[in-house]
């Protein structure tokens, strides 16, 4: 042994044919011993495989959940995320031809619809439309939504517009016009027309309004209107946003609105408010994007039109006079003999003869000098019926045409100066819907001609019921001096059913609906002198096979009726044995009996019932009492009357 080889040092590297010493490692696993053997080198690219397949189905799953959040936030945006999508604005205003504006009124914009309310599809002209430059509004636009005095008559072309002296008329394409009797003109036409349907020019309808407005060309020629003058909610802009066309981020966006922008806020929905622009747009904007609402009064210096009126300084008591022939005229002083407290005689003198504006008179100056000669004034009344013309058709017909209304006022006005009556009574009684514009006219032509003669102007009508608007008695309370509404007629002889003729709910809530119209110290409440006696039969079933599908069917008794004055019906209900008793629902004596194989029944007009309805007169303050009609009452009624009367 060597050197090295007791010093433990490694042997030198054997050559060819020698013997080769092999080291032994102490940790080496023995054959048997748990652990991978001896083989580390295979086992532990196994494992880096296992990992790399892991790593693998981790990036993969990862990408797969990146997927689906981005999927799945995709489609929140979409159903939650805001839209950039602009509003057509032509199909948004309803434009479709080059010449057609918008027209925004008062935060509301107009568009031109299909009416099927007739059952037939009826075109709405379009509401504005712009020639050479200037911007027009159509006419019934304008009476409608802007200023309802404006009048256009398409049979004989001329636009008018009733002022307390007279009309302004203008002329179709004409830039000149007649303000009462004087030449006036503008440097636009004033009026154009296609067809029947006519245009009135912006600036125009501004001189008799009380109206401000601004035009716009872009993005789509419109003009905005404000004719209306009130307590307004407005708000400021927070930050820039979008007025869009509904709430909700997806609805597409009418305009743009800058930070401190002013808008005014129309609706209160939640999350959403609905406004209107200075500019014209009406929409919707979240209400977290608005600040400082507050309300505001909006007002404009304009001089309105002032009618002056001809009030009496006593309590009215008027009585119409039922005058059918000339004859009649003779008994005026029996008629009145018996009477205590009236004021005003009516007799109903004055009657359409025909459709062309001529009138029937029987009108008497002898009467008028014994109806003077008894401190009393008479208002002759003008009717559209019991006279040449009976019907809806032939008032319409009559009033629909400028040159007839004036032909009917003058021949009015020169039979009442003729014989001295002190007034006109008003008692158009067959206006259509479709009139009642005309009529409205008609109402307006004959106060200023009445105030121009010195003649008092009161307008008859039924107690305000929807269907009965367009006789308009706000207007008229604007225009004449007196208004009537006639609390009587509740039911008629045409109606379906027994009732009374005036029950006290009938004549309460007329003088209720009335006053929110016209004013206290202008209204007149009519009541009846007379009874309606009604008699009752069981329908057959062949009258209820025949009426199926109409209103008729819907009530069980046949009926029919006949009128009586006070003294008349009291007798009647005396002759048939029975006693009436007092009806507290409708404040009258009713009694009822059976005979002739029905029954009969009524609502009696008497002392006790006219006293409850002069009581309803008396607290509401109004300007008196009017009696339909003179003869058929009880001549105690006027010691009564004068109770609550001057």
């Amino acid at each position: 042994m060597d050197e090295r080889e007791r010093r433990g040092a490694a042997p030198r590297r054997a050559g060819a044919g020698s013997t080769r010493r092999r080291h032994v490692n102490k940790n080496a696993r023995r054959p048997g011993q748990s652990g991978s053997g001896g083989n580390r080198r295979p086992a532990t690219r196994s494992s880096r495989a296992r990992r790399r397949r892991r790593n693998a189905v981790i990036r993969w799953l990862i990408l797969f959940i990146l997927i689906i959040a981005a999927v799945g936030g995709f489609l929140i945006w979409k159903k939650y995320g805001s839209s950039n999508e602009k509003a057509d604005l032509k199909q948004y205003y309803g434009l479709e031809a080059e010449e057609e504006i918008a027209v925004i009124i008062n935060n509301e914009v107009v568009r031109n619809e299909t009416d099927v309310s007739q059952g037939q599809d009826t075109e709405i002209p379009v509401p504005g439309k712009v020639y050479d430059g200037q911007y027009y509004i159509e006419y019934s636009v304008v009476r409608d939504r802007i200023n309802k005095r404006f009048y256009w008559d398409p049979n004989e072309n001329v636009l008018l517009y009733t002022m307390p002296g007279g009309n302004v008329s203008v002329e179709v394409g004409s830039k000149e016009y007649t303000d009462i009797t004087e030449k006036k003109s503008e440097d636009y036409v004033i009026l154009k027309t296609e067809g029947r349907t006519a245009y009135i020019a912006l600036p125009f309808i501004q001189a008799y309004t009380n109206m401000e407005y601004t035009v716009y060309d872009e993005p789509v020629p419109r003009a905005v209107i404000t004719s209306e003058w009130d307590e307004i909610q407005t708000a400021q802009i927070k930050r820039d946003t979008q007025v869009r066309y509904q709430g909700g981020v997806k609805s597409p966006i009418l305009t743009e609105v800058k930070k401190s922008d002013r808008v005014t806020v129309l609706e209160d929905e939640d999350d959403w408010m609905k406004v209107g622009t200075e500019d014209g747009f009406v929409g919707y904007v979240r209400t977290s994007a608005l600040k400082d609402i507050k309300a505001e009064t909006t007002s404009r210096e304009f001089e309105e039109p002032v009618y002056t009126n001809i009030t009496k300084d006593y309590t009215i008591n008027m009585a119409w006079h039922n005058i059918s022939n000339a004859d009649a005229n003779n008994y005026v002083l029996e008629t009145i003999a018996g009477t205590k407290g009236l004021t005003t005689i009516a007799p109903t003198w004055f009657s359409l003869a025909d459709t062309e504006g001529n009138i029937t008179s029987l009108a008497d100056s002898s009467y008028v000098n014994y109806a003077h000669q008894s401190n009393l004034e008479v208002w002759s009344v003008l009717r559209d019926f019991h006279g040449g013309i009976n019907s809806y058709e032939e008032t319409y017909e009559t009033l629909s045409y400028t040159s007839k209304r004036e032909k009917i006022i003058n021949q009015v006005i020169a039979e009442a100066l003729q014989v001295g009556i002190d007034g006109i009574n008003l008692d158009f009684e067959l206006v259509s819907t479709e009139c009642g514009e005309h009529y409205v006219q008609f109402v307006r032509e004959l106060s200023v001609k009445c105030r121009q003669n010195g003649l008092v102007f009161s307008v008859d009508n039924y107690v305000p019921q929807p269907y009965n608007e367009h006789y308009d008695i706000e207007e008229q309370a604007a225009v004449a001096d007196y208004v009537v509404i006639m609390g009587y007629d509740e039911h008629t002889d045409g109606s379906y059913e027994a009732g009374s003729v005036a029950s006290i709910g009938y004549l309460e809530n007329g003088i209720a609906d009335a006053l929110k119209s016209v004013p206290a110290e202008k209204l007149v409440a009519g009541v009846p002198f007379y009874a309606r006696l009604w008699f009752e039969t069981p329908k057959t079933e062949e009258q209820l096979a025949q009426e199926e599908g109409t209103e008729a069917a819907s009530y069980p008794n046949e009926v029919s009726s006949w009128a009586y004055g006070m003294d008349e019906a009291a007798e009647i209900v005396s002759a048939s044995g029975v006693q009436a008793e007092w009806n507290e629902t409708a404040k009258q004596n009713y009694a009822e009996w059976e005979a002739d194989g029905g029954v009969y029944k009524i609502w009696l007009e008497d002392n006790q019932s006219l006293e409850e309805k002069l009581k309803v007169i008396k607290a509401n303050g109004l300007a008196g009492v009017a009696e339909w009609s003179l003869g058929m009452e009880n001549s105690s009624v006027w010691d009564l009357i004068l109770q609550y009367v001057n």
